[in-house]
């Protein structure tokens, strides 16, 4: 859930497996690429029991502890009836697993495991650790969180514990170890969610002792470290490290910037912490997996995701409706955390209470939103919440049932999902999204800019969708990756703005290049090194001399400004590089119109055959119509090819493969029907018959199984 309006920004193989214990128990059962691995990608975590069984799973989070157990059956039994397959519990209930220090309460949570057994529904179980008791906030305030202001954390919240606090840890670990000893070969326990939405950093005396023993640790001595971060200016200069402050507010690029990673090494540790002790009790049939916030930003969710058997994450909308591309674009992101699919732990069930304007999404638009998450390759979609609690800071949040315990409206739809769900896991089983091209998004990058944007139209998210939005008619699929992520199997890789291009990052991406790829860089790339600091070559860096081309200055525009060439004629919006082609056979694609004088004539574009490949520069943020026409030029120069060629607007064609098979999910986020016209005739795997033509209504969707690939 969420309770701000952080944009909020995962998937197992579906796998559920039967096991007799007394009764008959449902497990979530994962395709052979997930349970091939446990945490981190080592080792097997799939017993041969455990084989093809649900390939989607439906879920509900479920809060047995804030209602009598007399309420379990009748839950339960709603559950079955909307075909959920699992449910999430227990990541808020710290209070009522631990009373008081060191006594332990779980007869309560043994009741709902059983029960959810005997109606088919498997468990994750959620660590408490968002939310500490009040006994151990009155007894050791030092577990709360100190705020930038100085402040520490008052209890009655979330996520208002120290992420650094020793005596915090070790309490987490011995509740997650409590809990895993009891549960760790529980049948019906199919994985595990540590925490719930890692967010705010503690700003206390000791984070900043331990941020400080982390610098001396990676750099050894104040001399490698002022020179990196050129202290001398403003007389920065460390003569201790006891010297460094935090890295927040107006401060050295450098100290920033190694902040940040400081804080995600942080939240790296704080989760080892609960998934060793977890590790050494459980299961490794039992995936590890935490909820994630999309394109949250406090921390580089590609490092946090390493220690997890797969990410996960929170999908909500909150004001407004679905937008297909912003959301697509973040399952693809989560997908690309570790390369595969992924859950969606918690997403909206038709409306939020923390957004400006908590609509209700429109009828069939939830159905629509969860089959999206499927074709981008999420293996299950869990709704937040079942039922609210009679009080507590949610009351308005979205559920399936009332507060007096029978279904809303919504709750037939949450069903027609469930059952479609079944009908379709065996074609979708042993598949995952397979991309031609691939998006890199860097998070080092991402704050390099976001601490010195220059102008504040300069929106990073909003272009990285915008290069997404444009490449989809022509990919299909599109990966979101790390910018050291493999890249060989890609056609094209576009870079809309990676500000940080280091000595290796840089080798990485010209062998990329010099054996065939297609590199398409955007504006901002290559100013900087990893330390932040400026690189003493021009833009792109120590991609310049294969480009044949450099940038001579940039600028924050005040007004759009024209700009034509081979995509046509359109206009420079919010930055502008002035280019220079040096290299006889560097081509320039696209030039200024009348500008500033400076951008006059000069080159927007540069391209150039490196290799077996060709690097290319953009070198200011294009309008939507001439980004379109460069991207149809990108397909065409890299042969990326679309699924079923031109499809309507409003409709997301998402490509599933695996296990021999070619699975196309198709949904309509547009309010009107839609024809969609196939290449050949496909299994439409929900209709249930062989189609060439299509329609789909309003927030329609269609499940095609190609058998001719």
């Amino acid at each position: 859930m969420r309770s701000d309006s952080r944009s909020s920004v995962f998937s197992v193989r579906g796998m559920v497996g039967i096991l007799a214990v007394g009764l008959i128990v449902i497990l979530a059962v994962f395709p052979t690429r997930i349970l091939a691995r446990g945490p981190g990608g080592a080792g097997p975590t799939a017993p041969a029991a455990a084989t093809q069984q649900n390939a989607l799973l439906l879920g509900a989070s479920w809060y047995p502890e804030q209602w009598p157990e007399s309420r379990m059956d009748e839950d339960l039994k709603l559950m079955e009836a909307a075909h959920i397959t699992f449910s999430r519990v227990g990541e808020f209930a710290w209070s009522r697993m631990e009373p008081s220090e060191g006594k332990f309460d779980f007869d309560w949570l043994d009741h709902a495991i059983a029960k959810a057994a005997q109606h088919h529904v498997a468990i994750v179980l959620g660590t408490p650790t968002p939310a500490p008791p009040a006994w151990m906030t009155q007894k050791y305030p030092d577990v709360l969180r100190v705020g930038m202001d100085g402040r520490r954390a008052v209890h009655g919240n979330r996520q208002h514990f120290s992420f650094t606090s020793e005596r915090y840890r070790e309490f987490c670990r011995q509740i997650a170890g409590e809990m895993a000893k009891r549960y760790g070969h529980n049948p019906n326990v199919i994985g595990w969610q540590i925490d719930n939405e890692y967010a705010e950093p503690s700003y206390d005396d000791f984070t900043k002792q331990k941020f400080q023993e982390w610098l001396k640790a990676k750099y050894k001595t104040l001399d490698s470290l002022n020179e990196h971060w050129t202290t001398s200016y403003w007389s920065q200069t460390y003569f201790d490290w006891s010297q460094i402050p935090l890295g927040e507010g107006y401060n050295n690029p450098g100290l920033r910037l190694e902040w940040k990673r400081f804080v995600t090494d942080t939240w790296a540790s704080y989760q080892k912490n609960q998934v060793d002790v977890i590790r050494e009790h459980a299961d490794p049939r039992q995936f590890i997996t935490t909820n994630f916030m999309g394109f949250f930003d406090g921390f580089d969710h590609y490092t946090v995701s390493k220690g997890l058997t797969m990410a996960s994450w929170d999908n909500y909308v909150g004001s407004g409706h679905v937008d297909l591309d912003a959301n697509g674009i973040t399952h693809d992101l989560t997908r690309g955390f570790k390369r595969q699919n992924f859950f969606v732990m918690e997403t909206q069930p038709g409306m939020v209470n923390w957004a400006g304007v908590n609509n209700f999404l429109n009828k069939g638009e939830v159905r629509a939103m969860a089959w999206q998450a499927i074709g981008h390759g999420a293996d299950a979609v869990e709704y937040w919440q079942w039922r609210s609690a009679l009080s507590g800071q949610e009351q308005y949040h979205g559920t399936l049932l009332g507060a007096d315990g029978t279904p809303v409206p919504l709750y037939s739809e949450i069903t027609q999902i469930g059952d479609e769900f079944a009908k379709a896991s065996d074609s979708l089983k042993g598949t995952t999204p397979v991309s031609q091209v691939a998006i890199l998004f860097d998070y080092d990058s991402r704050w390099a800019i976001d601490f010195q944007e220059h102008t504040e139209k300069y929106d990073q998210m909003g272009l990285l969708q915008a290069y997404h939005r444009a490449l989809r008619p022509y990919a299909t699929s599109i990966d979101v990756v790390n910018p050291h992520a493999p890249l060989d199997g890609y056609k094209l890789v576009v870079a809309p703005d990676l500000n940080l291009i280091p000595e290796d990052l840089a080798k990485h991406l010209l062998e990329y290049v010099n054996n065939g790829g297609q590199l398409v860089l955007g504006p901002r790339s290559g100013m900087k090194d990893q330390y932040n600091a400026l690189l003493p070559q021009r833009q792109p860096g120590l991609l310049a001399d294969a480009l044949g081309g450099r940038v001579e200055q940039y600028y924050a525009l005040e007004k759009d400004f024209p700009v034509s060439g081979a995509w046509g004629s359109g206009t420079s919006t919010i930055w502008a590089e002035q280019l220079k082609a040096s290299a006889a056979d560097a081509q320039v694609l696209m030039t200024y119109g009348a500008a500033n004088g400076w951008l006059d004539g000069q080159p927007a574009v540069v391209t150039r055959a490196y290799g077996k490949g060709h690097i290319t520069y953009i070198g200011t943020v294009l309008d939507e119509k001439t980004l379109a026409a460069a991207a149809a030029w990108m397909a065409q120069q890299s042969g990326v090819m679309s699924a079923f060629g031109p499809v309507a607007d409003g409709i997301d064609v998402c490509r599933r493969v695996g296990a021999g098979k070619q699975i196309y999910v198709v949904v309509n986020f547009k309010r009107e029907s839609q024809s969609v016209t196939l290449p050949h005739a496909m299994k439409a795997v929900l209709g249930g018959a062989d189609e060439t033509t299509f329609v789909l209504p309003e927030y329609g969707v269609e499940v095609l199984q190609d058998n001719q690939q």
